[in-house]
């Protein structure tokens, strides 16, 4: 029986530490490093190993995997300690939202330097997804490396698609935060109105349930925003606004125009502007509805 692969895990939040904990669940042997060392607790009780240095993570892994919060931190660890550690024996798979341009830049850098190739495979799922291993992954490289990535992500995911050249999967990942930030923007201007309506709000969710307006964060977003629960925090303002600003971004560079986005990135930035950016989108009632 072939050795599974040593995963270097960096980035032990929110969404890293379930896909840590699925991974070493599945019998792999998973070296990780995080900014907030505290953050490893979870991870290393279940048999995950903190190395002494991130340079270590990658010298002594054959796959490393990043699950950062955004594209400068995925640049500067990229730059600083996988460039200078990599090697043509090893594949980086990307499991942050990041800028496409930026991924594209990075894995030819990767790819010059020392002959390590790239694989974007942003999720969609959430912690829940995570935890579940039924995650969505839109995924971008070489068809090689895609086989691979299938084989290592395995335990975190339930689809796994190809959509193209390195950069595609976070292309296909910012128009999945489209349709999820504009969804949850009017959720909540809905909850809002029924409520002001004088229709239980908490039934609203059932009610749609099967129908065309039916969707994962209608049926999740809309009872927490009913029952003004805004806590465990499965996701970010912010998270979902840096989407939608990298959406309006790609938009002006394809020559295309993205309306609905762009009013949903102003309200977001309106709503975390209020001191929201580190909360769950959930908290979006609030821009409606002060009393919750």
């Amino acid at each position: 029986m072939q050795k599974k692969q040593t995963i270097g895990f960096i980035g032990i939040g929110l969404m890293g530490e379930p896909m840590t904990l699925r991974l070493l669940a599945a019998g792999y042997s998973v070296k990780v490093w995080n900014r907030s060392p505290e953050k490893l607790t979870k991870v290393l009780a279940a048999g995950a190993i903190a190395p002494n240095s991130l340079a270590q993570v990658i010298q002594e892994s054959d796959i490393i995997m990043l699950c950062l919060a955004d594209s400068p931190i995925v640049e500067k660890i990229t730059k600083e300690h996988i460039l200078p550690h990599g090697n043509d024996s090893k594949l980086l798979i990307d499991l942050s939202s990041t800028h496409p341009e930026v991924t594209q830049q990075l894995a030819i850098l990767l790819k010059e330097t020392c002959n390590m190739n790239w694989v974007d495979a942003p999720v969609s799922g959430g912690v829940a997804g995570a935890q579940a291993g039924s995650l969505a992954i839109m995924a971008g490289g070489l068809e090689a490396d895609i086989e691979i990535a299938r084989e290592v992500l395995n335990p975190l995911y339930s689809q796994l698609t190809h959509m193209g050249k390195v950069g595609s999967g976070q292309v296909t990942k910012v128009c999945n935060q489209m349709i999820v930030s504009c969804n949850v923007l009017v959720i909540a201007e809905m909850i809002a109105l029924a409520e002001k309506s004088g229709v239980d709000a908490k039934q609203i969710a059932p009610a749609l349930a099967g129908g065309f307006a039916d969707s994962k964060p209608l049926q999740i977003v809309a009872p927490e925003m009913a029952e003004s629960r805004f806590t465990p925090i499965k996701w970010r303002v912010k998270t979902l606004l840096k989407d939608l600003n990298m959406a309006t971004d790609i938009a002006q560079k394809q020559g295309t125009s993205t309306p609905m986005s762009a009013l949903a990135s102003q309200l977001m930035q309106l709503h975390g502007s209020q001191g929201f950016f580190d909360q769950d989108p959930a908290t979006l009632i609030k821009l409606y509805d002060k009393n919750k």
